[in-house]
C-alpha cells in the first residue's frame, strides 16, 4: 500500500489526498463533509440510482453522481453549492410524492435518512395534492416484511441478496411510478444472512418483524459488543431499553464482520434477559441451601477447594479474563478444566471472504484453548472422588450429569443455577453475563476483541472476572483487581500469545494474538473453519 498512488483534490475548501480510484463521495468522508446518498453504501456494487449525492465539480458542464465519480489530481469539489442543494432538494421532492406521512408511527423513525436529508435540505412545504399511491404490507420471510408506500427503490436489499447473499430472491417488480421490491416466484428471505437487508434500508421500508413496534429510536442505548452465536466474533451494536435487551445490529469491522451479521446473532438475544437468573450467593449449610452474604460464599467456598482437586467444566462463553482466573484456579488445586463447545450447520454469506455463521456456536473456544483449557464432549470424564467439580456458567443442557456421591461438593459459579444439579450445589456464585460486564473474546482466527457493559447485573450478581479474582485471592493469590483492564494486563504478561496487548491498544477493532497474526493477515477461507 505504500507505493499506492494519491490524488490530492479539494472538497469544500479542504484539500485531502485519497488512493487513485476512489469516489469522490468517500474522499468527502475523509474531509469530513456529508454527502446525502441513499443507493449507495460501502459494503455493495455502486448502483447510482438515487441521484441524491449529485455535487458540483469545478470544470465538468454537469453535476456528478459522487458515489460513482472518481476522483482526479487538483478537481474542486462543492457539496453545498446552489446548484448542488437545489438538484438534491429537486430528489427530495420526488421522492416524498408517494411517501406517507407516517414518521410517528414508524419503526425507522429517529434514525432514518430521508427525515434526516429532508430536514437539512428539502422544501419546506409539498406542492403535491393528488392522493398518494397506497400498496399493502407484505411478508418477505424470514423476519423481514416490506412497506412498499415507504421504499424509495434504493435497491441496496435487491443488490445485497443478488452480490453478497448469492440468492437472488428480489426484484425491481413493475416500472415508473407503479414500481416498488418485489420477490421471484417461490422465493423469500430465509437466507441465514437475509436481516441484512433491514440494516441497508435507509428508509421504514424493510422492517424487523421481531423488532417491530418494541421501541423507539430515541429510547434506546446503545453499547459496543460482539456477537456471541458462534466463534466468528462479528462486531455488534447492544441496543436496551429500561435495562432489558431490545434489539442486536452489525458494527463495522473490516478485519472481521465487514458491515453485516447473521440472522442467528442477530436474533440469539433472549438469554440475556433470562428471568430465571442466580441473583445472589447461596451456600448449602446442614441440609438447607440459603442466602449468603458475598463474603461467607467465597470463604466457603475457598475452604472447600482447600487441598482438594477442582475439576472445572468452563463455558466457552465466558471472557477470556474469567477463563484466565478459572486456570489460576486449576493450576492452585492441581486439578483439570475443560470445556465443551455447541455445533451447528455452518453458513457462508457468499460475497464476504472468510464471514459465515460458524459451526462453533460459542464466542471464546480458542481463547479457552490459548489459556489451557482442554475441549471436550465428555466434560465430566476423569472427575475423581473426593474431587470439587465448579461449573463455570455450563448449563450442562443436553449433558447426562453422573452421580456425584464421591465428589467432596459442587460450586456453581454462573448467571443460573443449573436443573441437573440443583439438589447437588454445595455454593452458588451468580455473575453477570456478557450484556452485563467488559472483557474480551478470542475469535477462530484469534483476534482479541472487547465487549462493553451494556446494563446492569441483576440483584447481587457481580462480574465473572471480579468474583473470580476475589476467590483466587482467598486460595493464596497475591494479585487483587479493581478493573477488567487489570485483569486482562496480568493475563498479557503471564500468555506469551497475549504479549503486548491491552484494552487501549485493542480499541474497539481487535487485534490478533501473536502465533494467530499470520494467519489472520492471509485472511484463511470460511470453508477451513471448524
Amino acid at each position: 500500500m505504500a507505493d499506492q498512488k494519491m490524488i490530492s483534490l479539494t472538497i469544500e475548501g479542504r484539500t485531502v489526498s485519497v488512493p487513485e480510484g476512489t469516489s469522490i463521495l468517500e474522499a468527502s468522508k475523509v474531509a469530513g463533509v456529508l454527502v446525502p446518498h441513499y443507493c449507495y453504501h460501502p459494503g455493495l456494487p455502486v448502483a447510482a440510482v438515487c441521484r441524491m449525492c449529485l455535487v458540483e465539480v469545478e470544470k465538468m458542464p454537469k453535476l456528478a453522481p459522487s458515489c460513482a465519480t472518481a476522483v482526479a489530481e487538483g478537481q474542486v469539489v462543492h457539496v453545498h453549492s446552489e446548484r448542488a442543494r437545489e438538484a438534491r432538494k429537486g430528489v427530495l421532492e420526488f421522492l416524498l410524492i408517494n411517501h406517507p406521512l407516517d414518521c410517528p408511527i414508524c419503526d425507522q423513525s429517529g434514525e432514518c435518512e430521508l427525515q434526516d436529508y429532508t430536514f437539512a435540505e428539502g422544501r419546506k412545504d409539498s406542492r403535491f395534492l393528488e392522493p398518494k399511491r397506497f400498496n399493502p404490507v407484505e411478508d418477505f420471510g424470514g423476519d423481514v416484511i416490506y412497506v412498499p408506500n415507504r421504499c424509495i427503490l434504493c435497491t441496496r436489499c435487491v443488490r445485497f441478496m443478488d452480490t453478497v447473499a448469492k440468492d437472488t430472491v428480489l426484484n425491481v417488480s413493475e416500472r415508473g411510478d407503479r414500481a416498488l421490491i418485489g420477490k421471484f416466484e417461490g422465493k423469500d428471505l430465509t437466507h441465514a444472512w437475509a436481516g441484512n437487508v433491514i440494516d441497508l434500508c435507509p428508509v421504514g421500508a424493510l422492517l424487523s418483524k421481531d423488532s417491530l413496534n418494541k421501541a423507539r429510536a430515541w429510547e434506546l442505548d446503545r453499547t459496543a459488543s460482539i456477537c456471541t452465536g458462534c466463534s466468528q466474533g462479528c462486531n455488534m451494536i447492544l441496543e436496551t431499553r429500561d435495562n432489558v435487551v431490545v434489539r442486536q445490529r452489525p458494527r463495522p469491522n473490516a478485519d472481521v464482520n465487514e458491515f453485516f451479521l447473521c440472522d442467528y446473532g442477530r436474533l440469539n438475544y433472549r438469554w440475556l434477559n433470562r428471568q430465571d437468573r442466580a441473583e445472589f450467593p447461596m451456600v448449602r449449610l446442614q441440609g438447607n441451601f440459603a442466602p449468603a452474604d458475598w463474603e461467607v460464599a467465597l470463604e466457603s467456598a475457598a475452604s472447600l477447594l482447600n487441598g482438594r482437586r477442582a475439576h472445572v467444566v468452563a463455558s466457552p462463553g465466558l471472557s477470556n479474563e474469567a477463563l484466565f482466573l478459572l486456570k489460576q484456579l486449576v493450576d492452585r488445586t492441581g486439578g483439570t478444566g475443560v470445556f465443551r463447545v455447541r455445533t451447528g450447520a455452518e453458513a457462508p454469506l457468499p460475497g464476504v471472504e472468510d464471514l459465515a455463521l460458524r459451526a462453533d456456536r460459542a464466542p471464546n473456544a480458542t481463547g479457552a484453548e490459548l489459556l489451557g483449557f482442554t475441549r471436550t464432549e465428555r466434560p465430566f470424564h476423569g472427575l475423581g472422588a473426593g474431587e470439587v467439580l465448579v461449573i463455570a456458567d455450563d448449563d450442562l443442557d443436553g449433558l447426562d450429569v453422573p452421580a456425584l456421591d464421591g465428589v467432596a461438593g459442587v460450586i456453581v459459579i454462573g448467571t443460573t443455577l443449573p436443573l441437573a444439579l440443583a439438589n447437588a450445589v454445595s455454593i452458588l456464585l451468580p455473575i453477570a453475563n456478557v450484556a452485563e460486564e467488559e472483557g474480551t473474546f478470542t475469535n477462530l482466527r484469534g483476534r482479541v476483541q472487547r465487549f462493553l457493559q451494556a446494563k446492569a447485573a441483576p440483584a447481587l450478581a457481580r462480574p465473572s472476572w471480579f468474583v473470580l479474582g476475589d476467590l483466587v485471592q482467598l486460595l493464596g493469590s497475591p494479585a487483587a483487581y479493581y478493573l477488567a483492564s487489570e485483569v486482562f494486563a496480568a493475563l498479557a504478561a503471564a500468555q506469551p500469545e497475549f504479549r503486548g496487548l491491552s484494552y487501549d491498544r485493542l480499541g474497539l477493532r481487535g487485534l490478533p494474538v501473536l502465533d494467530a497474526a499470520p494467519e489472520a493477515a492471509a485472511g484463511v477461507p470460511a470453508e477451513a473453519a471448524r
